[in-house]
């Protein structure tokens, strides 16, 4: 019974999440780490990085695949399939009207001009989301210059994620085991 109330519970959060957060997965990333990382303290900002680098990593939506690792970390395949289904669900409605009706909302400037406050309002989201995720991001120093060199290698010579992602894993594990053999933690 207690799995039951737990499952409903997270079915319920993720639910909330998918109705009243905009601005994509990030923005529902910067509300999970409000609630499961400050409020509720069940994830460590390492460990919400963590799933949301696994689910950028993966086939298929990033907030998808981060409210399954979620929900699998908290109540294994009930909990994963109860957070994904409530985080599509609004969503999965709200575009069912929209394509229903899609012609009247495409040329309706009140609808035109609610998006651009929308859009506008989810910046500040975002942003916290990147501010917050760049605090538990760098576990020792060298973290920066892999970020510098890895966002430079992207920018200038547009090498692909794959390759980031190989030299930012090779990266943090020469730095930990450096770190280790000196016996600091950061």
């Amino acid at each position: 019974m207690r799995k039951i109330s737990e499952a409903l519970r997270l079915f319920l959060d993720f639910l909330k999440l998918g109705c009243f957060t905009f601005g994509g997965g990030w923005g529902i990333v910067a509300q999970m780490q409000r609630i499961y990382v400050e409020e509720k303290k069940s994830l460590t900002e390492e460990e919400l990085i963590d799933l949301t680098s696994v689910a950028r990593s993966l086939p298929g939506t990033m907030i998808g695949n981060v409210a399954m690792l979620f929900g699998y970390r908290m109540l294994g395949i009930l909990g994963g399939f109860v957070c994904v289904l409530g985080i599509i669900m609004p969503p999965l409605l709200m575009l069912s009207i929209i394509a229903l009706f899609y012609t009247a909302f495409r040329d309706n400037a009140w609808i035109d001009a609610a998006m651009s406050g929308v859009r506008a309002a989810v910046v500040p989201i975002i942003i916290s989301a990147a501010v917050g995720m760049v605090k538990g991001s760098f576990k020792y120093s060298p973290c920066i210059l892999v970020m510098l060199l890895t966002l430079g290698l992207y920018l200038f010579l547009h090498m692909s994620c794959i390759y980031l992602v190989l030299i930012g894993a090779v990266s943090g594990i020469l730095i930990t085991e450096v770190y280790e053999r000196r016996g600091e933690n950061k």
